[in-house]
Protein backbone atom coordinates (compact mmCIF):
# COMPACT_ATOMS: atom_id res chain seq x y z
CA UNK A 1 0.00 0.00 0.00
CA UNK A 2 1.60 3.32 -1.23
CA UNK A 3 0.84 6.36 0.85
CA UNK A 4 -0.38 9.25 -0.77
CA UNK A 5 1.95 11.79 -1.32
CA UNK A 6 1.59 15.54 0.13
CA UNK A 7 1.19 18.79 -1.44
CA UNK A 8 2.46 21.92 -0.57
CA UNK A 9 1.33 25.02 -2.71
CA UNK A 10 4.60 27.20 -3.52
CA UNK A 11 2.45 30.03 -5.50
CA UNK A 12 0.03 30.88 -7.82
CA UNK A 13 -0.35 31.63 -12.00
CA UNK A 14 -1.19 35.05 -12.40
CA UNK A 15 -3.09 37.12 -15.19
CA UNK A 16 -1.25 36.02 -18.73
CA UNK A 17 1.09 38.42 -20.13
CA UNK A 18 1.80 39.39 -23.94
CA UNK A 19 0.36 36.88 -26.55
CA UNK A 20 2.80 34.39 -27.07
CA UNK A 21 1.61 31.95 -23.89
CA UNK A 22 3.74 34.16 -20.92
CA UNK A 23 2.02 34.14 -17.50
CA UNK A 24 2.73 36.02 -14.40
CA UNK A 25 3.62 33.45 -11.22
CA UNK A 26 3.08 34.60 -7.62
CA UNK A 27 5.14 33.25 -5.64
CA UNK A 28 5.37 32.21 -1.86
CA UNK A 29 8.76 31.17 -1.40
CA UNK A 30 10.97 33.29 0.84
CA UNK A 31 13.10 34.36 -1.70
CA UNK A 32 10.30 35.06 -4.71
CA UNK A 33 12.62 33.05 -7.84
CA UNK A 34 13.43 30.34 -5.69
CA UNK A 35 10.08 28.95 -6.69
CA UNK A 36 12.16 28.13 -10.16
CA UNK A 37 14.18 25.80 -8.07
CA UNK A 38 11.75 23.63 -7.77
CA UNK A 39 11.61 21.48 -10.91
CA UNK A 40 8.85 19.29 -10.76
CA UNK A 41 5.57 21.20 -10.92
CA UNK A 42 1.94 20.61 -10.91
CA UNK A 43 -0.61 22.96 -11.02
CA UNK A 44 -4.17 22.49 -9.70
CA UNK A 45 -7.28 23.66 -10.96
CA UNK A 46 -10.54 22.69 -9.21
CA UNK A 47 -9.12 19.86 -7.38
CA UNK A 48 -6.98 18.47 -10.54
CA UNK A 49 -3.35 18.19 -10.82
CA UNK A 50 -2.12 18.56 -14.00
CA UNK A 51 2.15 18.21 -14.48
CA UNK A 52 3.83 21.03 -15.89
CA UNK A 53 6.99 22.32 -17.24
CA UNK A 54 8.80 26.02 -16.90
CA UNK A 55 10.76 26.17 -20.34
CA UNK A 56 12.00 29.79 -19.54
CA UNK A 57 11.54 32.30 -16.58
CA UNK A 58 12.41 35.83 -16.08
CA UNK A 59 11.67 38.49 -13.24
CA UNK A 60 9.42 41.29 -14.98
CA UNK A 61 9.27 44.83 -13.23
CA UNK A 62 8.89 43.53 -9.85
CA UNK A 63 7.00 40.01 -10.71
CA UNK A 64 7.96 36.73 -12.41
CA UNK A 65 6.88 35.77 -15.77
CA UNK A 66 7.21 32.25 -17.10
CA UNK A 67 6.67 30.52 -20.33
CA UNK A 68 5.37 26.63 -19.73
CA UNK A 69 6.05 23.89 -22.14
CA UNK A 70 2.67 23.35 -24.38
CA UNK A 71 0.67 26.93 -24.08
CA UNK A 72 1.81 28.73 -27.06
CA UNK A 73 -0.72 31.47 -27.14
CA UNK A 74 -2.61 33.90 -25.22
CA UNK A 75 -5.96 32.03 -24.96
CA UNK A 76 -4.01 28.75 -23.27
CA UNK A 77 -2.30 30.54 -20.87
CA UNK A 78 -5.69 32.47 -19.61
CA UNK A 79 -6.85 28.93 -19.23
CA UNK A 80 -4.33 28.42 -16.45
CA UNK A 81 -4.83 31.87 -14.78
CA UNK A 82 -5.80 31.87 -11.03
CA UNK A 83 -3.63 27.59 -10.90
CA UNK A 84 -2.42 27.07 -7.77
CA UNK A 85 1.30 25.97 -8.43
CA UNK A 86 2.10 22.94 -6.41
CA UNK A 87 5.00 20.43 -5.38
CA UNK A 88 5.24 17.25 -3.83
CA UNK A 89 6.60 18.38 0.03
CA UNK A 90 9.77 16.06 -0.39
CA UNK A 91 11.11 18.66 -2.50
CA UNK A 92 11.15 21.60 0.45
CA UNK A 93 14.56 21.48 1.76
CA UNK A 94 15.57 20.09 5.21
CA UNK A 95 15.47 22.53 8.19
CA UNK A 96 18.32 23.49 10.84
CA UNK A 97 16.79 22.33 14.08
CA UNK A 98 15.25 25.37 15.14
CA UNK A 99 13.10 26.23 12.15
CA UNK A 100 9.70 25.00 11.38
CA UNK A 101 7.45 24.95 8.14
CA UNK A 102 4.55 26.91 8.64
CA UNK A 103 2.51 23.71 7.56
CA UNK A 104 4.55 21.89 10.22
CA UNK A 105 3.06 23.91 13.09
CA UNK A 106 -0.56 24.22 12.00
CA UNK A 107 -3.01 21.96 14.04
CA UNK A 108 0.13 21.70 17.03
CA UNK A 109 -1.61 22.29 20.66
CA UNK A 110 -0.30 25.50 22.41
CA UNK A 111 0.32 25.39 25.66
CA UNK A 112 1.43 28.15 28.28
CA UNK A 113 4.37 27.91 30.80
CA UNK A 114 1.97 27.55 33.04
CA UNK A 115 0.43 24.45 31.99
CA UNK A 116 -2.65 25.98 30.36
CA UNK A 117 -3.97 24.59 26.93
CA UNK A 118 -4.20 27.97 24.99
CA UNK A 119 -5.72 25.41 21.89
CA UNK A 120 -4.52 24.83 18.64
CA UNK A 121 -2.92 26.66 16.31
CA UNK A 122 -5.30 27.13 13.14
CA UNK A 123 -2.70 29.70 11.04
CA UNK A 124 0.02 31.41 10.71
CA UNK A 125 0.62 35.20 9.27
CA UNK A 126 3.40 36.74 8.34
CA UNK A 127 3.71 40.65 9.94
CA UNK A 128 6.40 43.38 9.09
CA UNK A 129 8.23 42.50 12.48
CA UNK A 130 7.47 38.55 13.32
CA UNK A 131 5.36 35.60 11.95
CA UNK A 132 2.23 35.08 14.10
CA UNK A 133 0.47 32.14 15.69
CA UNK A 134 -3.34 32.42 15.35
CA UNK A 135 -4.12 29.94 18.03
CA UNK A 136 -7.94 28.76 17.97
CA UNK A 137 -8.78 28.35 21.45
CA UNK A 138 -10.93 25.38 23.25
CA UNK A 139 -14.65 25.44 23.23
CA UNK A 140 -14.16 25.63 27.27
CA UNK A 141 -11.63 28.09 27.49
CA UNK A 142 -11.86 29.37 31.04
CA UNK A 143 -11.70 33.11 29.83
CA UNK A 144 -13.76 33.55 27.06
CA UNK A 145 -11.36 33.54 24.32
CA UNK A 146 -12.26 32.36 20.90
CA UNK A 147 -8.58 32.71 19.32
CA UNK A 148 -5.30 34.13 20.55
CA UNK A 149 -2.68 36.33 18.52
CA UNK A 150 0.75 35.10 19.79
CA UNK A 151 3.98 36.11 18.22
CA UNK A 152 5.95 33.30 16.71
CA UNK A 153 9.05 34.95 18.44
CA UNK A 154 11.51 31.82 19.55
CA UNK A 155 13.38 31.88 23.40
CA UNK A 156 10.96 35.37 23.77
CA UNK A 157 7.55 33.90 23.74
CA UNK A 158 7.76 30.35 22.06
CA UNK A 159 10.13 28.34 24.41
CA UNK A 160 9.99 24.86 22.81
CA UNK A 161 8.42 23.25 19.58
CA UNK A 162 7.83 19.60 20.31
CA UNK A 163 7.13 18.27 16.68
CA UNK A 164 6.75 14.60 18.29
CA UNK A 165 4.33 15.59 20.49
CA UNK A 166 2.98 18.23 18.27
CA UNK A 167 3.09 21.22 21.09
CA UNK A 168 4.49 24.26 21.32
CA UNK A 169 4.86 26.14 24.79
CA UNK A 170 4.62 29.37 25.49
CA UNK A 171 6.01 32.04 27.95
CA UNK A 172 2.57 33.98 27.31
CA UNK A 173 -0.49 34.62 29.90
CA UNK A 174 -3.74 32.44 30.01
CA UNK A 175 -6.11 35.48 29.89
CA UNK A 176 -4.30 37.21 27.17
Amino acid sequence: MTTPTEHVVVGQLGAVYGVKGWIKVQSYTDDVAAIFNYHSWQIRQQGKLQDVTVDEWRRHNKGLIAKLAGVEDRDAAHLLTGADIVISAEQLPELPEDEFYWRDLIGMTVVNTDGYNMGIVDQLMATASNDVMVVKANSNDAFGRSERLIPFIQSQYVQQVDTQNKRIIVDWPSDF
